[in-house]
């Protein structure tokens, strides 16, 4: 994105907009419900598989392997790491439509930067995922500096922890992997969703197997959203169509081929803030209030074409070789009428900067930077097996990755225009001059990777993993000045100890290190401008114990990360005046608890997070002991669903999101309170013919809770994004 003002990427010092979130909701009876379609869910169980005698909430995550991890099929009940997959099923009964409403299912993610008509951000234990690093796409990076198409996704995998055993950089967080739909059987269904008040969509997913013994398979997902939502001046359009085929060309060799083509075209919601010194009552705020409502405000369009082609060959009954392609363009217009600080027209002096008015007054800036591209290569050649060695049996995974990444911007405008206010009532005339900058960025990494799992003995096992990465990084502002360029290589190692209690029991103890690099900004305030810096190593240290049973399945983790700090030090007021360097850590400490409960008619599934953010070691001491901005402390996620046994094919499901209070300023003077929403939902299964038919329908934010979501320092501004307000939302699914 181009769209953070002031923002300090490496070598420029662009300037650009942000946004935020909302919608609300007026009661309509629960028939009238039933009788539409739903929130808008592409990714949805087929419809024509047989009806199932109960409805879960858990997709029972011990038994499912992280194909991220790089450990092969693993059981996640017996992986010495904490990670959460989620099915596409829990995804469709929770009303997930993108990459932010994951926060509703996990306690370790939490929103970080979520705006409507704009990319998702998430931060998981505390630290925010960088979206040009921490995601992953069946395994291969990709920029998700883009809205995610959800319709073609199997599931959604989350990482947690120091990354750097996959990633070559990335932030300490963990790691996104999307989960792409394979060929499998016959797949026919349709489903039509309606969310209130008027957005409706249609989605496809057809599939099937062909050939002898089914040698040729391949699955179509197409979709079309018109969108409306409660957030007023909001209105806009989403469009998929992905296809993914494969071939078994001979016994023991597989081709597999996919493809995705997406849009989104809809105005992004800006944020509240603070008024002067004051948090605003979010009871008083209207959450369906769009400060993005000029009369020239354009959509953000956001396009995304990926395709990949990956061929396995079986070497021999214990080894396998993989070869592994993907290329990802994204072509996007980044549009907004946005609000930041209060400035004076002439001087350009400000106050406040980092916020509104007391009178809720502030600038807008007229905000446009169109025909942005960023392309994204990468490909992986790996061999993966099982040998003996020494008397051991291995678990092994080894590969060469490279990776490209190009980005491509053109002038933008970013113009002070007028003043807005809270009311939403202000009219400001339009200036679309492209006077600013952008800056240009190309990538190049080659990373070697080696990953064993050591079975010592049927309760011992040792599991090694090392990633050696050479990066090359270059950025010029678009006409030529602020040229940066350096490169750097580096190590990142991660062990780990597991002890299989017995069947049902297992602990481990695991270390591990992350890697994240930087430029300093080649502006002349900075007295080492254009330097690379040395590359940021956090590490983490993780214990844990996980139980995996026939009704009950839980884990509790305990983890702590360091991770080193920059910051500019000096006035920063004059050239040379500035230098960024080292300056103490960040350091997350917390416990991780996960419960999934099956028992009769009932599946209940809980995770919590409690968590211990600070600042450590900075040589400004008023720094130390502060708290992160927009890191909850604390958060609890639980779903819940209950099988009707009067109505064979009914479950009653109930979702709870509660979280903590969040920091606003750096120097923590002022918090949000903390929140708790609640949502239900329904789901009906029953034949039709000899057809499935399921209808779902839900009600998020039941008692219509007014609250501050999140509150995001970005960009040297406080940002305030309300919960949405209470929405119907209802959908039917018919095999075709």
């Amino acid at each position: 994105m181009v769209n953070p003002i002031f923002q300090k990427s490496p070598g420029n010092d662009d300037r650009a907009p942000v946004r935020l979130p909302r919608r609300h909701a007026i009661a309509y009876a629960v028939l009238l419900l039933s009788a539409w379609p739903s929130h808008a869910q592409t990714m949805a169980p087929q419809a024509n598989e047989p009806a199932p005698q109960s409805i879960t909430v858990s997709g029972r995550n011990a038994a499912n392997a992280v194909s991220l991890a790089g450990f092969g099929d693993v059981p996640l009940s017996r992986a010495p790491f904490s990670a959460t997959v989620i099915t596409n099923s829990q995804l469709v009964d929770a009303g997930v439509s993108g990459i932010g409403d994951l926060t509703r299912l996990d306690a370790g993610a939490t929103d970080a930067y979520n705006a409507p008509g704009y990319w998702g951000q998430l931060a998981v234990r505390g630290f925010t995922l960088d979206n040009r690093f921490n995601y992953r796409r069946d395994g291969l990076p990709i920029n998700a500096e883009t809205a995610i198409a959800q319709g073609n996704k199997q599931a959604l995998e989350i990482l947690k922890g120091t990354s750097g055993l996959q990633a070559g950089t990335s932030a300490p967080g963990g790691l996104v992997n999307l989960v792409v739909k394979r060929p499998t059987g016959p797949v026919h269904s349709i489903m039509l969703d309606w969310t209130q008040p008027g957005s409706v969509g249609a989605a496809l997913d057809i599939g099937d197997r062909a050939g002898v013994d089914g040698a040729f398979g391949w699955r179509v997902n197409a979709g079309y959203e018109h969108l409306d939502p409660l957030t007023r001046n909001s209105r806009g359009e989403r469009s998929l169509l992905a296809g993914a085929f494969d071939a078994r060309l001979a016994p023991g060799s597989l081709l597999e081929a996919e493809f995705e083509v997406s849009r989104q075209s809809e105005p992004s919601t800006p944020g509240f803030s603070l008024l002067g010194s004051q948090l605003p009552d979010a009871k008083t705020v209207d959450p369906r209030l769009n400060l993005n409502n000029q009369p020239w405000s354009l959509p953000v369009v956001m396009a995304g074409r990926t395709a990949s082609l990956r061929f396995t060959q079986a070497l021999n009954a214990d080894t396998n070789l993989v070869v592994h392609g993907m290329r990802q363009r994204l072509d996007t217009d980044d549009r907004i009428a946005f609000p930041y600080g209060l400035f004076d027209p002439v001087s350009y002096d400000c106050a406040p900067c980092d916020r509104y008015s007391s009178d809720g007054k502030f600038s807008i800036w007229d905000f446009r930077s169109e025909g942005e591209r960023r392309t994204s290569d990468a490909l992986d050649l790996s061999v993966n097996g099982r040998s003996q060695l020494l008397g051991l049996s291995h678990q092994y995974n080894a590969g060469l990755m490279a990776t490209r990444y190009q980005a491509r911007f053109n002038l933008q405008a970013y113009n002070l225009v007028g003043v807005g206010s809270v009311d939403g009532l202000s009219v400001v005339p339009a200036d679309p001059g492209l006077y600013d900058q952008n800056t240009n960025r190309d990538e190049r990494s080659t990373e070697l990777h080696l990953q064993d799992n050591i079975t010592l003995n049927p309760q011992w096992s040792l599991w090694a993993g090392l990633r050696h990465s050479r990066l090359h990084r270059e950025s010029v502002r678009t006409n030529g000045s602020r040229a940066t360029q350096y490169e750097q290589g580096f190590t990142t190692p991660w062990l780990a100890l597991s002890h299989a209690i017995n069947a049902q029991d297992m602990a481990y103890l695991s270390w591990g290190q992350g890697i994240e690099s930087e430029v300093v900004p080649n502006r002349g305030m900075y007295a080492n401008a254009g330097q690379s810096l040395p590359a940021l190593k956090s590490r983490q240290v993780e214990a844990g114990f996980k139980h995996g049973g026939t009704t009950l399945d839980w884990h509790l983790a305990a983890f702590d990360i360091h991770r080193p700090a920059w910051r500019d030090i000096g006035s920063c007021s004059a050239n040379d005046s500035c230098i960024r360097q080292l300056d103490g850590e960040a350091h997350h400490r917390g416990l991780e608890a996960e419960l999934d409960w099956r028992l009769g008619a009932w599946n209940l599934r809980t995770s919590a997070m409690a968590l211990q953010a600070r600042r450590d070691g900075s040589s400004d001491t008023t720094l130390n002991g502060l708290r992160p901005t927009n890191v909850p402390a604390s958060s609890l996620k639980a779903q819940a669903a209950y099988n009707v046994a009067a109505l064979p094919g009914l479950a009653l499901l109930g979702f709870v999101t509660t979280e903590g209070s969040r920091m606003v300023l750096p120097d923590n003077s002022i918090a949000t309170p903390g929140w708790t929403r609640i949502d239900l939902a329904a789901r009906y299964k029953h034949k039709l013919g000899s057809q499935n038919v399921v209808w779902r329908a839900g009600i998020d934010n039941l008692a219509n809770r007014r609250a501050w979501k999140e509150a995001p320092y970005q960009y040297d501004h406080a940002y305030l994004y309300p919960l949405a307000p209470r929405t119907f939302h209802a959908s039917i699914q018919i095999g075709i």
